[in-house]
């Protein structure tokens, strides 16, 4: 390495940091994450955003607890709605 380069001070993590997203792992079914893809391809963005701003609305909307059958709920709810459009 050239004695230039001093990394020292250097941090492992992102190069570009995302403010106010956070980076997870979560297993959707198969089926669900296939159509979000469909049908963000023809909105001309991506999957991801569709489905944060699924979760959202539901958030909006509800005040209970989110569990994985309320997840599964809003997401077949949504897709159904655009489904109609």
């Amino acid at each position: 390495m050239k004695k230039e380069h001093d990394f020292e001070k250097a941090k492992r993590g992102q190069v570009v940091p995302t403010k106010g997203k956070t980076r997870v792992t979560m297993y959707l079914d198969t089926d669900i994450l296939d159509d979000f893809r469909e049908r963000a391809d023809k909105a001309g963005y991506g999957y991801q955003t569709m489905i944060n701003e699924a979760l959202r609305e539901y958030l909006a909307k509800c005040e209970k607890p989110l569990d994985e059958a309320a997840i599964r709920k809003v997401i077949r709810e949504e897709l159904a709605r655009a489904a109609q459009h």
